[in-house]
C-alpha cells in the first residue's frame, strides 16, 4: 500500500477495515513531506473520524510521533483558530465543512497540495454541474491545487457500479471513465424495468449496467486502484447471517397496505399521508418496524416525537435473541428515532451509544445492550470487538456502506485482530411480505458488486 501511494501521485486505495489503509496513508504523508514532494496534507473523513480516528493514528505509532496533526473540528471560530496553526503537517476535516474551507481558504490561497479523501464513497453525489455541495467544493481545488490524492475506502461501491464515476474523476478528471457522468452512464449503461420497491405489482425503469460493463469500467481503473481482500490474507470466516422472519399483525398489515396502495391510513386517531414515492417507502419501512410518524417531513424534522405505535413484532422477536443469546454482548442497529424511543422503553437496562463515554463504557463491558444507528456509529468506531460478537438489525436499509460499516464493527476481521476465534453472528429483523424483504434482497446484489469490484482490483499474495 504504501509502494502505491508513493508510485501513483494519484490513485483508488481499496481494502476493507483493519487491513491498515490509514497508518499507510501516514507513511505514505511522512515520506513524501521529507522528500519534499508535499507541503500539507489535508485528510476528508466523517466527523467522528477527522476529529479523533485520525490524531488517535498518530499516537499508536512511534515512527509517526513527530507528525503533527491539526483537526479542523468545531464551531467557525474553532476551526479558524485551528488554520492558523500552519505549523501542522496534516489536517483533518469533516466532509459537512469542506464547502466552509474552500470558502474561507479561497481556491488561490489553497495550502494544501495533498489530499487523502478517506471514505472516498462520500465523493459519489459529485456532478459537473448540480449535484453534492461538499464534493463540488472540492472539485474547484482537485485538479489546479492537489498533486496527490489518495481515494481511501472498503468499499468504493456501496450501491453500484454507477458510484465509480465521481471518485475516479477526482484522480483523473473523467479520462478514464467519461469526462461527465452522463457520458459514463450513456457508455455503459442501459434501461431495464424492474419492480417498484413498494408495489411488487408496479414496475418502473432504471438504469442498468450492461454485461460487459462491469469488467471494462474495473479494467478502466485497474492502473490506479489498489485493492486489499482480508480473504486473501487472513484466514477470516464470513459473518452467518440469521434471517429472522415476524409477520405484521392483522391490523398493522392493514395500516401497511393502504399506506403502499393508496398512500394513505388511519392509525391512532391520526390521517397519515405520504405526498410522494420517497414518502411511501419512508411510511413502509417505519410501518414495518412497529411505528410510524404522524406529521409531515417538515413537522417531524421539527419535533420527532409525533409518532404512533403499530405492533410489536420486531421488538417480540429481538426479546427472543436475547435470551437466546443470553449473557452475551449485544449491538442493536436501529434507524428511525421512534425505534430507538420503542427500544428503550421495552430494554429498559439497554443503553444508546451516543457520546464517547458510551463507547468507552460497551468497549470496557459495562454494557450489556446497547442501541445505535449506523450512521453515526459506522465510521471510526474500533474496540467493540473486544466485547462483542453478535449485531442485530432492528431495521435494514437500501444503503450498503453503513450497514457493512456496522457489521465492520464487530465482524470476523476485527475478532481475528483481537485474537478471538469465534463466529460473528448477524441477526436481521425482517417484516415478512414488506419492504424489509426488498431491502434485504437489494443489499445482496449490493454487495455481490462490492466483492467484484474488490476481487478485479485486488492484490494478492504469491
Amino acid at each position: 500500500m504504501i509502494d502505491f501511494g508513493l508510485e501513483h501521485r494519484r490513485g483508488n486505495l481499496l481494502a476493507r477495515m483493519g487491513m491498515g489503509k490509514s497508518s499507510a496513508t501516514l507513511a505514505i504523508a511522512d515520506a513524501t513531506l521529507l522528500a519534499g514532494l508535499s507541503r500539507k496534507w489535508l485528510v476528508t473523513a466523517p466527523l467522528r473520524v477527522a476529529r479523533s480516528t485520525w490524531p488517535d493514528e498518530v499516537g499508536k505509532w512511534e515512527e509517526f510521533a513527530h507528525l503533527k496533526m491539526q483537526p479542523i473540528i468545531g464551531s467557525a471560530d474553532q476551526r479558524r483558530a485551528a488554520l492558523r496553526n500552519d505549523k501542522a503537517d496534516i489536517y483533518t476535516i469533516n466532509y459537512e465543512n469542506i464547502p466552509w474551507l474552500v470558502d474561507t481558504i479561497g481556491v488561490d490561497n489553497w495550502p494544501f497540495d495533498s489530499v487523502a479523501a478517506d471514505e472516498a464513497s462520500k465523493l459519489k453525489s459529485f456532478r459537473l454541474t448540480q449535484g453534492g455541495k461538499r464534493a463540488q467544493a472540492l472539485s474547484k481545488i482537485a485538479h489546479t491545487k492537489v498533486v496527490r490524492w489518495l481515494n481511501l475506502s472498503g468499499g468504493i461501491v456501496p450501491n453500484g457500479l454507477s458510484n465509480l464515476w465521481a471518485p475516479t474523476w477526482f484522480i483523473d478528471q473523467g479520462v478514464r471513465l467519461g469526462r461527465s457522468f452522463s457520458d459514463f452512464e450513456s457508455r455503459w449503461f442501459g434501461y431495464q424495468r424492474a419492480k417498484d420497491a413498494v408495489h411488487a405489482h408496479k414496475t418502473k425503469i432504471q438504469r442498468i449496467a450492461f454485461p460487459h460493463s462491469y469488467h471494462e469500467i474495473l479494467n478502466a481503473i485497474k492502473d490506479v486502484s489498489l485493492a486489499f481482500n482480508p480473504k486473501d490474507w487472513f484466514p477470516i470466516k464470513d459473518p452467518i447471517v440469521v434471517p429472522v422472519y415476524v409477520d405484521l399483525p392483522p391490523e398493522a398489515r392493514k395500516h401497511y397496505r393502504d399506506m403502499e396502495r393508496r398512500m394513505f391510513t388511519h392509525i391512532g386517531g391520526h390521517d397519515i399521508e405520504a405526498f410522494a414515492s420517497s414518502g411511501k417507502v419512508i411510511k413502509c419501512q417505519q410501518l414495518a418496524n412497529g411505528a410510524i410518524y404522524t406529521g409531515s417531513d417538515e413537522q417531524v424534522e421539527k419535533d420527532v416525537s409525533h409518532w404512533v405505535p403499530a405492533h410489536d413484532e420486531k421488538l417480540d422477536a429481538l426479546e427472543s435473541i436475547l435470551e437466546e443469546n443470553a449473557g452475551e454482548p449485544i449491538l442493536v442497529a436501529y434507524h428511525f428515532k421512534p425505534d430507538l424511543a420503542r427500544l428503550k422503553a421495552r430494554f429498559p437496562h439497554g443503553r444508546h451509544i451516543d457520546t464517547k463515554r458510551d463507547e468507552d463504557d460497551f468497549k470496557a463491558g459495562r454494557i450489556e445492550l446497547a442501541f445505535a444507528h449506523p450512521q453515526s456509529l459506522g465510521h471510526g468506531v474500533d474496540g467493540f470487538q473486544n466485547v462483542c460478537h453478535i449485531l442485530v438489525f432492528f431495521a435494514l436499509t437500501f444503503d450498503l456502506d453503513p450497514h457493512d460499516q456496522m457489521v465492520e464493527r464487530v465482524g470476523p476481521m476485527r475478532q481475528m485482530q483481537a485474537g478471538f476465534d469465534r463466529e460473528v453472528l448477524v441477526y436481521q429483523i425482517i417484516a415478512r411480505d414488506t419492504i424489509d424483504e426488498v431491502m434485504a434482497e437489494r443489499l445482496v446484489v449490493k454487495r455481490g458488486v462490492q466483492d467484484m469490484t474488490m476481487d478485479t482490483l485486488a492484490y494478492k499474495p504469491a
